[in-house]
C-alpha cells in the first residue's frame, strides 16, 4: 500500500512525477489544484472544510494513492496516513523553465491559450516562492518536510 505526497514550487514537476508514479504503480492520483480553488475569476481558494471533505473522500475510496500540490494546509490533512513524502525543491530558474515548457493541462484550463495567457502570472508566482510566507512557500514546505518523521526524499534537479 502506497500513500505518497509530492509537493514543491509551481513548475517543479509535481504533476509529472505523480502521474508517472500513478501509472507505474497503478494507483490513484489527485492533483490538489483541481479542488483547492473555486471556479471563479479572479481565482479564490475553496474553503478549507470543502477541500478537506473532497480529499478525504478521495483517500477513503482509494487504498493506494499519490497526492500532489503546493498547499501545505491541504497536505497536512492526510499526513498522518502517508507512507512517503517527496519534496521537489528545484531552483526557481528550473521551475520557470519547466513552466514555460508545460503541456496544456485540460483539467485546469479550458484551452491551451487560456493556460498560455496565465503564464506571466505563473512565472511571477514561481519567482516569489522563496520570499512568500504562506502555505505555498518554501518556508512552509521545508518546515513540513523537516517535521515529517517517516520516509522522505528531496529532489533538487530535473531527472
Amino acid at each position: 500500500m502506497k500513500k505518497i505526497l509530492i509537493f514543491g514550487n509551481s513548475g517543479s514537476g509535481k504533476s509529472t512525477l505523480a502521474a508517472n508514479i500513478a501509472a507505474a504503480d497503478n494507483i490513484a492520483h489527485l492533483d490538489l489544484d483541481v479542488l483547492a480553488w473555486r471556479p471563479v475569476i479572479p481565482p479564490e481558494r475553496e474553503p478549507l472544510a470543502i477541500s478537506r471533505e473532497k480529499i478525504l473522500t478521495f483517500t477513503s475510496k482509494n487504498e493506494s494513492w499519490v497526492i500532489e500540490g503546493c498547499y501545505t494546509d491541504l497536505l497536512e490533512i492526510v499526513c498522518p496516513d502517508v507512507t512517503e513524502i517527496i519534496f521537489l525543491n528545484l531552483p526557481v530558474e528550473l521551475c520557470i523553465e519547466n513552466a514555460r515548457k508545460r503541456p496544456w493541462e485540460p483539467h485546469k484550463y479550458t484551452t491551451k491559450k487560456a493556460q498560455d495567457d496565465n503564464l506571466s502570472m505563473l512565472i511571477d508566482w514561481i519567482t516569489q516562492y522563496m520570499k512568500r510566507d504562506d502555505q505555498f512557500s518554501y518556508k512552509s514546505h521545508i518546515k513540513f518536510y523537516q517535521s515529517f518523521a517517516g520516509k522522505k526524499s528531496m529532489i533538487k534537479q530535473n531527472s
